[in-house]
């Protein structure tokens, strides 16, 4: 089943997406990223120091959600309107706006910048630029069981599927940058976990029947009964859930092998995933991945130890832990909270996160949240660990591609490392300033490096890896100021791409053979 929602275009009318394509490519050129070497990048030496910006000026959210006052000194921002807030205020064009001067000292970066690399920037729909039309949908899995999933390009026949896997507590709206841009040359899709975003239940799984409540007018919270419904009486929000639900995504829906792209929780379920079903997958990018998830040992890898644990997430609730749930969740739903979490997770301040923070509010006020939390909370571990699933990629030839925001503060760089050191034939970029959400708060680098990586498998090499078209960057691991326009201003990020000690031969023979191909093709 697949229902179309009123809220977006559907994916069929395209009318306009070819002129704008035709623009996005015609900026490519300008770049001529891939040309010869005068043209392949636009190089800039520069001896001195990279400077930020700082504002220390305090500055508000300004959301509004379902009459809730706007939340005042959530982010620091400067004061100057909103249209201000993207402008570089340093000295030189290598500076970031940031919310503070305690920021300032926190992502600042010492030495020479070697490379100034501009890549494209957004579709500017305030100058009528128009970016992949995004359709939302639903697809019905098992009974009751509805998942909400987001696709764009789906005029794009042929080119390479890609599927990107949200974070926990957050859905598929946190890819509409990607979804708008990538969506112009791939074909797209976004889905939302279930018991998450608006893959949240349409019916209560274990009702309640409180007259009190219903006297005084306060909304029942579902899932908070004493009797589960037979639908959910199996239920539990598990990545080993998530992991079955992407798998079967792909065949029913997708209906091909999938470059799948995931960031923190999204990244763990991405890699488990791939390692369950190779032959579904084309290539695993992870974006902050975190390394692990659940408490409570998995049944089936440790039956004995599972069976100590009496209640692993399922419906209905523990009356102990409805009673925590409740004191627990009235805390974390709150505005005020949420707005703190995405201050801590975004490096970049002045970031616009209000179309995020009201997502994320609407969903924690679904009735249908609060249970579906301690679900996730309480359910087991996958059968496999972080660990055990990047093995089992690695053991089966699936590429994969790390980026990393350097300034995250809860899977911090020494995380990524882990992971080049188990992979380390697989590219890694670290991104700065850049935090928890990178898709979201550098979508042009991001978006930039994707699209490369991809590119470059599908050419089977003869396109080289995005920043890696020079020998000496392939040497060595000098960060590159990667340049673009937003909000008709100039921005600029450092991006170092990190390489194994044993590859660099490697890369170089790479390098060569996809030069000596384009000259083939010329000749």
């Amino acid at each position: 089943m697949e229902i179309l929602s009123h809220n977006f275009a559907p994916c069929r009318h395209v009318a306009d997406t070819r002129q704008n394509l035709n623009n996005k490519h015609l900026n490519s050129r300008q770049a001529k990223l891939l040309g010869g070497k005068r043209s392949r990048v636009l190089l800039v030496r520069i001896h001195k120091r990279v400077q930020c910006a700082s504002l220390s000026a305090g500055g508000h959210l300004g959301l509004n959600h379902s009459g809730t006052n706007s939340i005042v000194k959530s982010f620091k921002a400067p004061q100057t309107s909103r249209s201000a807030d993207s402008k570089v205020l340093s000295g030189s064009n290598s500076g970031y706006v940031i919310g503070g001067e305690e920021d300032a000292s926190s992502i600042s970066e010492e030495g020479e910048s070697e490379a100034k690399v501009l890549i494209p920037a957004l579709p500017d729909e305030s100058n009528g630029e128009r970016g992949a039309l995004i359709s939302s949908c639903f697809w019905e899995w098992k009974p009751k069981l509805t998942v909400h999933y987001e696709k764009a390009g789906c005029e794009n026949v042929g080119s390479p599927p890609v599927l990107f896997l949200p974070g926990f507590g957050v859905g598929s709206f946190h890819y509409e940058k990607q979804l708008k841009d990538l969506g112009r040359d791939f074909r797209v899709w976004a889905l939302d976990f279930l018991g998450q975003g608006r893959s949240l239940p349409f019916e209560d799984p274990a009702p309640q029947y409180n007259r009190e409540n219903d006297l005084e007018g306060k909304e029942t919270l579902w899932g908070f009964g004493e009797k589960t419904e037979p639908w959910a009486s199996q239920l539990v929000y598990s990545i080993d859930l998530w992991r079955d639900q992407v798998q079967y995504f792909v065949e029913e829906v997708i209906g091909e092998p999938v470059y799948v792209v995931g960031n923190s929780l999204g990244g763990f379920v991405a890699l488990y995933f791939a390692a369950s079903n190779p032959h579904l997958v084309k290539g695993v990018t992870l974006l902050n991945a975190t390394p692990f998830w659940g408490f409570l040992p998995n049944p089936v890898r440790s039956p004995r130890l599972a069976r100590i644990f009496p209640w692993a997430g399922t419906f209905p609730l523990p009356s102990r832990v409805r009673k925590l749930t409740e004191l627990v969740w009235q805390k974390i739903s709150d505005p005020g909270s949420i707005a703190e979490v995405l201050k801590q997770v975004y490096a970049d301040h002045s970031t616009d996160v209000d179309k995020v923070f009201s997502c994320i509010l609407e969903t924690a006020e679904h009735p249908a949240a609060a249970a579906s939390f301690a679900s996730i909370m309480f359910a087991p571990q996958g059968q496999l660990s972080f660990n055990e699933a990047l093995s089992g990629c690695r053991k089966n030839n699936i590429p994969v591609c790390l980026m990393y925001g350097k300034e995250d503060p809860w899977v911090k760089p020494v995380w990524g490392l882990q992971v080049k050191r188990q992979v380390p034939e697989a590219p890694y970029y670290e991104i700065s300033p850049a935090g928890h959400c990178p898709h979201d708060e550098v979508p042009e680098v991001v978006n930039y490096l994707l699209q490369g990586w991809i590119k470059n498998l599908e050419s089977q090499g003869s396109v080289a890896l995005p920043l890696l078209d020079d020998l000496e960057t392939i040497q060595h691991t000098t960060p590159k100021d990667l340049e673009f326009v937003r909000g008709g201003e100039k921005r600029s990020v450092k991006v170092r791409f990190i390489e194994s000690t044993s590859l660099p031969w490697n890369r170089i023979s790479s390098f060569i053979g996809s030069h000596v191909g384009k000259l083939k093709l010329k000749s």
